[in-house]
């Protein structure tokens, strides 16, 4: 039987686990994680089972899940279920991330070689989706100036660029997706500032995008269902979508 150890201090636990205090003290207050004992000074004190429920939390955590659906989560299911979703979870990415890897290495070799990107190449570093976005795009907006210019830049662009393009697009949304899930408000100036680095993204690619152009592409996000599983979905964060909206139309006004 494997012995107990003594109850660990909140000090302790985050020097252990890599966890600040102030987190522990968060999933304390919201109910996720409250610690079994307290010592007779009245600190918090972490059991085994204390610690193991920690260790759920962390791993989806590291999954990017939002706190309030890693507490329904940990509402069913045991330890070894628990473990088992997240494996698969983490074998998903891992998938997903080697097909990402063989697409830059396959547009690293072309770019070393100055050979132009394939339709091909763009939906393996894109996505199967990537063709049938270009057609609809063209079908939108093809007879406008915007997309005239996106398409006398783009024309020249090769592997080294879009690998560039999906690089800052990705960061950006990741950081817009942490600012979500972190409860930032969309008015907030840390907010609007990441959806103006959205806006000067597109325009620095593709067309010169007014903030009223850019509330058309927000207004876009959550009336296309496709674009706003691409927020929601995506990024396990239901609302997301609508929150850029709100915070492009802020920054529009600001």
């Amino acid at each position: 039987m494997t012995e107990e150890r003594a109850p660990m201090t909140v000090g302790q636990v985050a020097d252990a686990l890599g966890i600040t205090v102030r987190a522990l003290h968060h999933y304390d207050r919201i109910g996720l994680l409250r610690p079994s004992e307290r010592s007779y000074a009245g600190y918090r004190l972490y059991t085994d089972d204390d610690l193991r429920r920690l260790q759920q939390i962390v791993v989806y955590r590291r999954l990017e899940v939002p706190l309030e659906r890693i507490a329904e989560l940990l509402e069913s299911g045991d330890e070894t279920s628990h473990l088992r979703q997240q494996r698969e979870a983490v074998m998903s990415r891992l998938e997903e991330l080697t097909q990402l890897i063989r697409a830059i290495d396959n547009a690293l070799e072309k770019t070393m070689n100055d050979q132009r990107m394939t339709t091909e190449d763009m939906k393996q570093l894109f996505g199967d989706g990537f063709e049938e976005q270009q057609a609809e795009a063209e079908q939108r907006w093809g007879d406008t100036d915007s997309w005239k210019q996106s398409q006398r830049r783009t024309r020249s662009y090769g592997k080294q660029d879009w690998e560039q393009i999906k690089a800052e697009a990705d960061e950006i949304q990741t950081a817009l997706a942490k600012a979500f899930k972190g409860g930032l408000a969309c008015d907030d100036q840390r907010a609007i500032d990441l959806v103006e680095s959205h806006r000067q993204h597109i325009s620095r690619w593709f067309y010169d995008c007014s903030k009223q152009m850019q509330i058309g592409l927000g207004e876009m996000y959550v009336s296309d269902q496709r674009f706003t599983a691409a927020y929601d979905d995506a990024y396990g964060a239901p609302g997301f979508a609508a929150w850029v909206r709100d915070a492009i139309v802020a920054n529009a006004g600001s």
